[in-house]
């Protein structure tokens, strides 16, 4: 059964990017939404195996989103993409639930690690400085 992942980010260029990287995953349907409040509902409806989250979305902030996942979508996993690299935004975002950190810098290189990681139950946590 081929893994649902729903990427969630207002940087149209970059989700396209993302959806690319995907592409080439053997067994990967991949979703989208531009926005918190579109996150929230297409995650409820398509109970996604992974989200791809950012943080700074409009409408709704990523961990605001983060918040409301266990009640709507119970078995998503949560892999946050964000150019944030502060270590107190990166804890929160694991305290909120998160398997996955990835820097955006470091998406290309890193992503389909975290990925794996996050679909074995296991933390990942990219490096910002390479």
């Amino acid at each position: 059964m081929p893994h649902r992942i729903l990427v969630v980010e207002d940087h149209e260029p970059f989700r396209r990017h993302i959806r690319g990287l995907l592409a080439g995953r053997a067994g990967a349907q991949t979703f989208e939404a531009s926005d918190g409040h579109a996150a929230v509902e297409k995650a409820e409806a398509l109970q996604p195996d992974v989200i791809l989250l950012d943080i700074q979305l409009p409408g709704l902030h990523g961990f605001e989103v983060a918040r409301r996942l266990p009640r709507i979508s119970p078995e998503s996993k949560i892999l946050f993409l964000s150019h944030e690299s502060d270590s107190d935004i990166i804890h929160e975002t694991l305290r909120l639930g998160a398997t996955g950190y990835v820097h955006k810098l470091r998406c290309d290189g890193y992503l389909m690690a975290a990925l794996d990681a996050v679909l074995e139950d296991r933390y990942f946590v990219s490096s910002i400085l390479g």
